[in-house]
């Protein structure tokens, strides 16, 4: 038992710790608008939000963990210092995205730290990287994008004006609309937990399996037992730091209502839990989410405006910069450690 617990507490550590950081920040985009209406109690969401986080990991989370695991890089490549550098890499990536003020995405972080190492290593599934990861990044915000821009555009219009007020209180006359909410919510941490959990479940079951058998088939099973260990890490980040994660993307760029927020969180997670039951790859509900505030702001502000907003300016450079510095580390680290 200690010959085993050796090499894998660091790792396992540093997986829960990311976690923990991403259940702090995936709560605002899950339950911000549900809990701004009143529908649910600050206390209530932690619990909430982690048993639809585990829900989802378990029940949609296979093939995105089957990419990271095994798909970018060959599971024998994670040992316990190549996987400590990995989720290393991912971690530092996000602290220098949070200390700016930007909410950045751990999927990008997780498979470019990955993909550093990989290089590092002369392990790096280009295939897998180039034509199939990179066209979906590109691809979702600009489909979030449209679908947004087209229904704050067309489809809202038609609706009743007193739907899109700028408070909750007329929430109180609309059980439905209460309940959808909620619902809305919940699926967007269900999400979350298909997309994410894999981040940091996957590189430590790979480094599991290696370190206690060399049979492929055991991969799995074992990635159902860390996400069994992580998933309940993203309860513990939303009750110590949910709380405080301020909304910026719908704060600085553009007011919504309780509808709009509510059909903003359904086309997300739809595109996220789309990309991870279809292809298994790793995608950023950060960007789609700030690709729909975009959509929102252009149709409400111009796209001149929009696009001169600090907020904006910062999501595209932060967007840009954070996946490759945790490229950069990752690939430095291995090849000064190797």
């Amino acid at each position: 038992m200690s010959e085993l617990f050796t090499p894998l507490t660091v790792p396992f550590l540093l997986a829960m710790f990311l976690a923990i950081n991403m259940g702090g920040s995936g709560t605002s985009p899950a339950f911000a608008a549900a809990y701004g209406a009143n529908v649910i109690q600050r206390t209530l969401i932690p619990g909430l939000f982690g048993i639809m986080v585990l829900c989802g990991a378990l029940i949609a989370g296979k093939e995105v963990s089957l990419t990271l695991g095994k798909g970018l890089l060959e599971q024998s490549f994670f040992t316990p210092l190549n996987t400590s550098v990995i989720l290393l890499s991912i971690s530092l990536s996000l602290l220098l995205a949070n200390v700016i003020g930007v909410p950045q995405s751990t999927s990008q972080a997780t498979v470019l730290a990955i993909s550093g190492a990989a290089t590092a290593l002369s392990g790096l599934n280009t295939q897998k990287l180039f034509y199939e990861i990179i066209p979906t990044w590109v691809i979702l915000p600009i489909v979030s994008f449209a679908i947004m821009y087209i229904s704050s555009k067309w489809i809202f219009p038609l609706l009743k004006a007193k739907i899109f007020t700028e408070n909750y209180s007329h929430l109180r006359e609309h059980k439905i609309l209460k309940i959808l909410l909620l619902l809305a919510s919940m699926y967007v941490a269900f999400s979350i937990g298909a997309n994410n959990v894999a981040n940091a479940a996957a590189p430590i079951a790979s480094l599991a399996v290696n370190e206690m058998t060399k049979e492929a088939q055991t991969f799995l099973p074992i990635t159902i037992l860390s996400v069994l260990v992580v998933a309940p890490c993203f309860a513990i980040g939303s009750s110590l730091l949910g709380h405080k994660v301020t909304q910026k993307t719908g704060k600085e760029i553009v007011k919504v209502s309780p509808f709009q927020a509510m059909v903003l969180s359904l086309i997300v997670a739809s595109l996220l839990l789309l990309a991870s039951v279809t292809s298994g790859i790793p995608t950023s509900l950060v960007q789609l989410n700030g690709a729909a505030f975009i959509a929102l702001s252009v149709n409400t502000n111009g796209i001149k405006n929009t696009l001169k907003n600090k907020t904006v300016k910062q999501f595209f450079f932060i967007w840009i910069i954070a996946p490759f510095f945790a490229y950069l580390l990752s690939y430095s680290l291995i090849l000064l450690l190797k």
